[in-house]
């Protein structure tokens, strides 16, 4: 799967994947969808990016939950 919108560059946030030409992670967006943001709210606050952009970081973080190693978790009962 080709990306145009996630960029890792190991000198911006120590090479975490980034939305292309700014600082904004897909770590924080995936933190404020999970905390009840919509895209259209991401969008409002960080007009510099784009509603595809945003759709591609979270293409992305699914993408990554494909791999096949697995940290362990503890459900609350």
């Amino acid at each position: 799967m080709e990306f145009n919108y996630i960029v890792s560059t190991p000198s911006i946030l120590g090479g975490k994947p980034c939305i292309k030409g700014t600082r904004i992670s897909v770590e924080l967006i995936l933190e404020t969808v999970a905390s009840g943001a919509s895209l259209a709210d991401i969008h409002q606050e960080f007009p510099q990016l784009s509603i595809e952009a945003l759709q591609e970081a979270i293409r992305y973080a699914a993408l990554l939950t494909r791999n096949p190693f697995w940290q362990d978790i503890t459900l609350a009962a």
